[in-house]
């Protein structure tokens, strides 16, 4: 076969990427892709995977990390550096941070939002950035609900409330029903129906503004104890109306969000959902969110449009007892997997921080893809890491690579890396 040619190595100037609003070296071939014409067949973990017609070319995402470094909902330089770093060394996918979808909805006043068109423009620079590299990136939509106007966590007193004088807003902080995450947060207020119906409002208007922008996928926060997670336990939904009581009732405000989200996306944009698999509950004799549960869950989300259900845990009461082993979260992305198949994409997250159990969950059916979040804080190129343990050789950027593989090597890499995908 002939290799694709880019450009000649010759040539006395490196092409610029062609959506680029700024000069930076094109990336013909995302980072991170699987050279293909390697003595060993490349591993799960590195083949591409397809979902709603979007591909990635690998199936190490980064999950949404919290940086606490915004001032009124923007993102700061810090997110520039945080994510662009990460972005352009190659993972499958890479998210923002739970972004909020009102003032009112952020979990910390340094938290990041999108709920004008301002805050939009603000994640252009980081999309297009990551676009130039040939790389796809995502946002991750938040509504705190009772767990808003808290401290960030490296505070003496992480979660504890914000007062109002210091920037906080407690006696606004709204959730299901008026019951407490614990004693040193908010008084959260029950929400009305017309409350409810403002809430899934204003998801919609953050997934619209964020397809406008050009992120690649949303996923929405269903976890740890948020606004979405709150409303499907029977622990912190103590209401009687329509979006409380039965099983059925206390996940309809969660389907009312997905659906108005899916409205205004894209047929061919993907849509995931983050959920806490399990509240930690199973020893206390009162009812809980359970594994079962989000079985069943998942079963009922994908047939309103949600691709891909990330599977965390835990977060929403604080009686929780969590049994943390090594990637304790994996058993519920398993079974998951195990009860649906392919009949929707399943997530994996939670300590893993190396190539052999990444390729271990993927290669053996219990998940799709692995989310990895704190591993890429302490090492942004954990794409290229995984590859080196598993023996893959990859595609890194232009100016990283040519270091490592010699100078004019890097082109007839791509073009071997490419024509293996034809």
């Amino acid at each position: 076969m002939t290799a694709t040619k880019f450009f000649d190595v010759d040539t006395p100037r490196v092409p610029g990427a062609p959506n680029a609003p700024y000069f930076i070296p094109d990336q013909p071939v995302a980072a991170g892709t699987a050279v293909a014409n390697q003595s060993k067949p490349i591993p799960e973990l590195f083949k591409p995977i397809t979902i709603r017609g979007v591909t990635f070319h690998n199936r190490i995402f980064v999950s949404p990390m919290a940086q606490y470094s915004g001032e009124d909902g923007f993102p700061s330089p810090w997110h520039t550096v945080h994510i662009g770093g990460t972005v352009v060394r190659g993972p499958g996918l890479t998210f923002i941070e739970a972004t909020a979808v009102s003032a009112k909805g952020r979990v910390t006043p340094e938290d990041i939002g999108i709920w004008s068109d301002a805050h939009a423009a603000a994640y252009k620079p980081l999309v297009d950035l990551a676009h130039s590299q040939n790389q796809k990136i995502g946002i991750q939509l938040v509504h705190g609900g009772r767990k808003s106007s808290v401290q960030t966590l490296w505070l003496s007193h992480p979660n504890g409330t914000v007062p109002k004088e210091a920037g906080g807003w407690p006696d606004e902080v709204s959730a299901p029903s008026a019951v407490k995450y614990a004693d040193y947060t908010p008084a959260p207020k029950e929400m009305t129906k017309e409350d409810i119906k403002t809430v899934v409002e204003e998801f919609k208007a953050a997934a619209k503004r964020a397809v406008e922008v050009g992120f690649d996928v949303i996923e929405l926060h269903g976890a740890h104890g948020f606004l979405l997670s709150s409303f499907i336990s029977p622990t912190s939904n103590q209401r009687t109306d329509d979006y409380g009581g039965s099983w059925e009732k206390r996940i309809r405000f969660n389907l009312e969000v997905i659906d108005a989200v899916r409205s205004v996306m894209p047929d061919r944009m993907p849509l995931f959902y983050r959920i806490s698999a399990t509240e930690y509950l199973e020893d206390l004799p009162e009812p809980s969110w359970k594994i079962e549960d989000t079985v069943k869950f998942a079963d009922i989300i994908s047939k309103h449009g949600v691709d891909l259900i990330d599977l965390s845990a835990g977060g929403n009461d604080s009686r929780q007892e969590v049994r943390f082993a090594r990637l304790h979260h994996v058993p519920f992305s398993a079974a998951v997997k195990k009860a649906h198949g392919d009949k929707i994409t399943v997530g994996a997250v939670g300590g893993i921080n190396n190539g052999k159990d990444a390729q271990e969950i993927i290669g053996g059916g219990k998940a799709d893809v692995v989310f990895v979040g704190r591993h890429f804080q302490k090492n942004p190129s954990a794409v290229w890491q995984f590859a080196e343990e598993l023996g893959v050789d990859v595609v890194l950027p232009y100016q990283i690579e040519w270091a490592t593989v010699g100078r004019g090597q890097s082109v007839q890499r791509r073009a071997d890396a490419l024509n293996g995908a034809n």
